[in-house]
C-alpha cells in the first residue's frame, strides 16, 4: 500500500480516502489473478469433463474381452461338434469300404447283438429278425423333415421290391431319442408310414449300445427345455437273413435306386 500526502485543509480526510482507495485497488488487483486462476481451473475442469477425448474410457476392454471369449467358446463348441460328426461318418465309411466285392456279404464290423422294445411293448433282440432280409433306419419321432422323408422312401422301396421281385423286406425304425420316444409314441409314429414298419426303442444304455454296434452317430442339438432336435446319421442298413451287414444306403438314394440296389445285393448274395 502506498501513502500519498495531499496538502489540503482536510489532509487527513483526503489521506484516508486515498489510502482506502489505494488499499481497495491493491486488494482488487491482487485478488483478480487468484480469481482468474480459479476460474481457469473451473473452465479447465469443465472442459475435461465435457471433452470426450480427455475422458478415460473404463469398461471398454472388459466388454470386448467378454465378446471375444464368447465367440471363441462358441467356435470351439461348433468345431468339436463337427469333428465328432465327421469322425463317426468317416468310421462308417471306412468300415463299409472293407466289404468284399463279388457276393457283397458284409465283413465290416457293423451290426451285433441288441435288446430293445418294439412298438407293441414286446422285448426283441437281433435274433427275432433271423431268416429275414431287414432294412434298418435310425431316427426319432420328433424329427421335422428328414426322418419322415427317409421313412417314406423306405416304405415305397419295400413295396416296389416286393412288386417287381417278390422279395419280402422287413423295414425297421430304431429311435435314437429314448427320452421322448416311448412305446406309445413309436407305435403311433411308425403306422403313419407302412403297416409292416417295426418301431424299436429302449433305455438310454440300450439305444447307445445298438447305435455303437451299427456305427450310428447321434447327438442332441438346439436344446430349449424339453424341446430339442437330434442330429444323427442318415443311413439305411441292409442286413442279411443271418443279420450280417450287407450294405448301407445314404440320403442320396431315391426310391428307384434304393429298390434296385437292394435287389441287386440280394441277388448277388443268393448266387
Amino acid at each position: 500500500m502506498q501513502a500519498i500526502f495531499w496538502s489540503s485543509p482536510n489532509k487527513g480526510s483526503s489521506y484516508q480516502c486515498l489510502a482506502s482507495a489505494t488499499t481497495a485497488s491493491g486488494l482488487t488487483n491482487e485478488k483478480e489473478p487468484i480469481e482468474k486462476s480459479s476460474s481457469e481451473e473451473k473452465q479447465s475442469g469443465n472442459s475435461d469433463q465435457t471433452n470426450p477425448h480427455n475422458r478415460s474410457i473404463r469398461g471398454g476392454p472388459v466388454s470386448w474381452l467378454s465378446l471375444v471369449l464368447l465367440i471363441m467358446t462358441g467356435g470351439g463348441l461348433i468345431f468339436y461338434y463337427d469333428r465328432e460328426k465327421k469322425r463317426h461318418i468317416e468310421g462308417l465309411k471306412a468300415a463299409t469300404s472293407s466289404v468284399k466285392q463279388g457276393p457283397s456279404v458284409g465283413t465290416a464290423a457293423i451290426g451285433g447283438p441288441f435288446k430293445l422294445v418294439n412298438h407293441d411293448g414286446k422285448s426283441v433282440t437281433e435274433r427275432d429278425f433271423l431268416g429275414k432280409w431287414t432294412l434298418i433306419y435310425f431316427g426319432f419321432t420328433h424329427c421335422p423333415d428328414i426322418c419322415p422323408d427317409e421313412l417314406q422312401k423306405m416304405a415305397a422301396a419295400v413295396d416296389k421290391i416286393k412288386k417287381m421281385s417278390g422279395l419280402e423286406i422287413v423295414p425297421v425304425f430304431i429311435s435314437v431319442d429314448p427320452e421322448r420316444d416311448s412305446v406309445e409314441q413309436v407305435h403311433d409314429y411308425v403306422k403313419e408310414f407302412h403297416p409292416n414298419l417295426i418301431g424299436l426303442t429302449g433305455t438310454q444304455s440300450d439305444v447307445r449300445q445298438v447305435a455303437r454296434a451299427y456305427r450310428v452317430y447321434y447327438m442332441k442339438t438346439e436344446e430349449e427345455g424339453s424341446d430339442y432336435l437330434v442330429d444323427h446319421s442318415i443311413v439305411m442298413y441292409l442286413m442279411s437273413p443271418s443279420m450280417d451287414f450287407v450294405k448301407f444306403y445314404g440320403k442320396n438314394y431315391d426310391v428307384d435306386s434304393l429298390a434296385d440296389g437292394i435287389v441287386k445285393e440280394i441277388r448277388q448274395y443268393e448266387t
